[in-house]
């Protein structure tokens, strides 16, 4: 048997697929990523219309989806996060129906569930076999972890991989089994790997980036989780690389062997695996070609599902074995509410992805923020839009000083033993208006353009329309 077709029209057809159902997509290559555009151009030949595109992010790579949009092609979307220059079209209302946007545990949550049932998934798999088991971990395109994949072709009706990387049956180290998948299509090229780099992946040398990230360790050590068999998750952002590299040095110093480190795996933690800081990696995630070739070669830094990340479904999930993650926000407010779905004026630039998973299942959340961008404050009465609740948010580190939740007052006690700079957020958010000036209130359009789904799935608020 052998389950590889001609094209990529040949598996839409073979799947069935017709007007208004349900198409999938992961996002391991990120802003490379050539197979949503392929597909959806071929669906789009077709004449096949109003069809629900539910991708785990979008990248500015898939800005052809703004013309299926505009034909009806495409009438509904839902993801994880969109980036900023995809967001700019959605922000202005160019769909009808809302965005739904999740987090990266509550897609795979919904979709197990049948809240968000998928007709035909699309996994671009840099390996495959011609029975369809696939890795992301070889081939000229290797993006590492498929993670995002898994809840995609364990529950979908149809699923067809496709590859630039064809092997005989069976390869070696599968990731997504063959038992899943319908159909295997060989592509000359899935997306540039290169494109798979996210935010700076390099430590900030900026000096305020520095003192931010100076703080955030001595927030950690300070908070008594900073012990063996600590668990820590950060992003990919220069300051949070720097944390991890101020915490590298403590770990070192003391000797401390942590348990793991989640998430969306940089070199920078596979040089504190390396290093000893931690045991084992758990990679849902790889966010650059470092981390590709330690998810390859190294068994201590394994690949895990969306679900096992993050998800509420099962009995249980990494995150919630979690001590510490670092966080970013555009935006929080003075009730520890942050926004990272929206820039200052309302546009779509971002998404939850794990935020607000790994804040409602870490001991301690943390926010690494600067006192203002552009001139604008970071804390403000009320975010634009809320994408983690303040009840899941612990501490927010600036340079202007550290704002602990009310809620958190024994840990606010601690760091103002270790002799760190704590301030309440209301003052904190008047000292920065001292030198920013106080911000024009934005003022929102009447249609909503996207629904921000939490991690059980209830509506934590909506984005409306610009209107400048």
């Amino acid at each position: 048997m052998n389950k590889t077709v001609k094209s990529i029209r040949e598996a839409i057809e073979l799947s069935g697929l017709k007007s208004g159902m349900t198409v999938s997509f992961h996002h391991h290559l990120r802003n490379g990523d050539y197979v949503l555009n392929m597909v959806m151009d071929e669906i789009s030949a077709l004449g096949i219309r109003d069809i629900n595109v539910n991708a785990s992010s979008l990248f500015d790579v898939h800005m052809p989806l703004i013309e299926h949009i505009k034909s009806g092609t495409v009438t509904e979307i839902a993801t994880d996060y969109i980036s900023s220059g995809l967001g700019k079209h959605f922000s202005k209302g160019i769909m009808e129906k809302p965005i739904e946007f999740r987090t990266h545990g509550g897609r795979p949550t919904d979709i197990a569930l049948g809240r968000t049932p998928i007709d035909v998934a699309f996994i671009a798999a840099p390996t495959a076999d011609t029975m369809g088991n696939c890795s992301g971990k070889y081939g000229k395109s290797a993006c590492g972890s498929l993670g995002y994949a898994f809840a995609d072709a364990m529950y979908a009706k149809k699923v067809v991989v496709i590859t630039d990387n064809l092997v005989s049956y069976p390869m070696q180290d599968w990731s997504i089994s063959e038992n899943f998948v319908d159909y295997v299509v060989s592509v000359d090229s899935i997306g540039d790997p290169k494109g798979i780099v996210s935010g700076t992946t390099k430590i900030t040398r900026d000096p305020v980036g520095l003192v931010m990230a100076s703080h955030a360790a001595k927030v950690i050590e300070a908070s008594g989780l900073l012990k063996d068999g600590f668990s820590f998750q950060t992003g990919a952002g220069g300051a949070s690389l720097a944390v991890a590299k101020f915490l590298k040095d403590i770990m070192l110093r003391e000797k401390i062997e942590g348990s793991f480190g989640l998430g969306g795996i940089t070199g920078y933690m596979v040089d504190m695996l390396q290093a000893g800081c931690f045991r084992n990696l758990l990679d849902v995630q790889c966010f650059d070609l470092s981390a590709v070739e330690s998810l390859r070669n190294d068994p201590r830094h394994m690949e895990i599902s969306s679900l096992q990340y993050a998800s509420v479904l099962g009995r249980s999930a990494a995150v919630d074995s979690l001590d510490v993650v670092i966080l970013g926000a555009t935006e929080i407010d003075t009730d520890f509410n942050v926004n990272v779905h929206t820039d200052s004026n309302g546009y779509i630039m971002g998404g939850s992805g794990g935020h607000s998973d790994t804040a409602a299942g870490a001991k301690l959340s943390m926010i690494i923020a600067p006192m203002f961008r552009a001139r604008l404050p970071i804390v403000t009465d009320r975010v634009n839009c809320i994408s983690t609740p303040g009840k899941d948010i612990d501490v927010l580190v600036t340079q202007g000083g550290i704002a602990v939740n009310p809620r958190r007052e024994e840990l606010r006690k601690k760091l103002s033993e270790a002799g760190l700079p704590i301030i309440d957020i209301h003052d904190l958010k008047e000292k920065t208006e001292k030198i920013t000036g106080t911000p024009t209130k934005l003022v929102k359009g009447d249609k909503v353009v996207a629904n921000i789904i939490g991690r059980e799935g209830d509506l934590l608020d909506r984005i409306y329309n610009v209107t400048d």
